[in-house]
């Protein structure tokens, strides 16, 4: 699989589960899924870091994003 693919998933999920984590705490929950989700996110990000050939720079993540977008859409 495509680990620019794989980083950006990991990134929107990671990204995704801020505001569940923060809704759980407000309600006095245990933010379970909001963690598992977490976890995830960063074990997507950690596997494209290792299987992509020089890892990730800050400045290439906008980049990626847009480059995986596009394949994608078109």
């Amino acid at each position: 699989m495509d680990p620019d693919l794989i980083f950006i998933i990991g990134l929107v999920l990671g990204v995704f589960s801020i505001p569940s984590i923060l809704s759980a705490i407000s309600d006095g929950h245990a933010p379970r899924v909001a963690s598992f989700t977490v976890i995830a996110s960063g074990v997507m990000i950690f596997w494209a870091v290792q299987n992509k050939p020089g890892g990730y720079e800050i400045n290439e993540i906008p980049n990626v994003f847009v480059q995986v977008v596009a394949r994608y859409l078109t």
